[in-house]
C-alpha cells in the first residue's frame, strides 16, 4: 500500500490558523506554534467579552436614565419602582434611547409615573 503524505491537510490546518492571526504582532502571526496559542487566547477573550459587553451596555443605559432623572429630582430606583406600579413595561434600552434623543417625552413619562 502506498504511503499517504499529509502535506495538503497540514497546510490547510495551518492556513486556517494564520488566517485568524492576520494583523497580530511579531511571531504570533507567522509562526504556527505561537499562532495557535494566540488564537486560543484570543478566542477565550472573545468568549468572555461577549458576556461582559451585555453587562457594560446595561450599565450605560442605567447611567443615562439616572442622569436625566437626577435633573428632575428623582432617583433611579424610585423611578423603576414607580414604573412597575404604574404597569409601564419599557426596557432600559428603550428608556435610555428616549432619554438621550427626546428628553421632553422622557420628562412627560416621568410626570405620568409620578402621578401613578
Amino acid at each position: 500500500m502506498a504511503r499517504v503524505k499529509g502535506g495538503v491537510t497540514t497546510r490547510a490546518r495551518k492556513k486556517k490558523i494564520f488566517k485568524l492571526t492576520k494583523g497580530f504582532w511579531g511571531k504570533k502571526k507567522n509562526c504556527y506554534r505561537f499562532a495557535t496559542e494566540a488564537v486560543d487566547r484570543a478566542g477565550n477573550f472573545a468568549y468572555r467579552d461577549r458576556k461582559t459587553k451585555k453587562r457594560l451596555f446595561r450599565q450605560m443605559w442605567i447611567i443615562r436614565i439616572s442622569a436625566i432623572l437626577k435633573e428632575n429630582g428623582l432617583s433611579y430606583s424610585k423611578f423603576m419602582g414607580a414604573m412597575k406600579n404604574a404597569k409601564i413595561e419599557v426596557n432600559r434600552k428603550m428608556l435610555s434611547d428616549i432619554a438621550a434623543t427626546d428628553p421632553n417625552s422622557f420628562i412627560k413619562l416621568i410626570e405620568t409615573v409620578k402621578t401613578a
